[in-house]
């Protein structure tokens, strides 16, 4: 058994960690409802299933949305890169051409 001081990690803080404890809570808020409801088997069935595939679309609708957004970062970041690159081309004809002449 470790014995000491907790100290929590530098990544502790997250968004991605804190929106996979959300969605776990609100899945096993959602099943614990359902199952405590008085209502018949197939109506239960029924609504987990529709309660499950609200879920699988708010799931899929999220990493869409988190994919274009990775997929616009990696585009700004080229378009960047080649900024850089074309700036850094120029600066070393200008140094150069200064030497050249010196």
């Amino acid at each position: 058994m470790r014995t000491g001081k907790y100290e929590a990690s530098e990544h502790s803080g997250t968004a991605g960690t804190a929106i996979t404890f959300l969605l776990i809570g609100l899945g096993a808020g959602a099943l614990a409802a359902l199952l405590f409801a008085p209502k018949s088997g197939k109506q239960l069935r029924r609504d987990l299933r529709r309660k499950y595939d609200d879920a699988v679309d708010a799931v899929e609708d999220f990493a869409e949305e988190a994919r274009d957004r990775v997929e616009d970062a990696i585009e700004r970041g080229s378009k960047w890169a080649d900024s850089v690159k074309e700036s850094a081309r120029e600066q070393v004809g200008t140094v150069g051409r200064s030497l050249r002449r010196d």
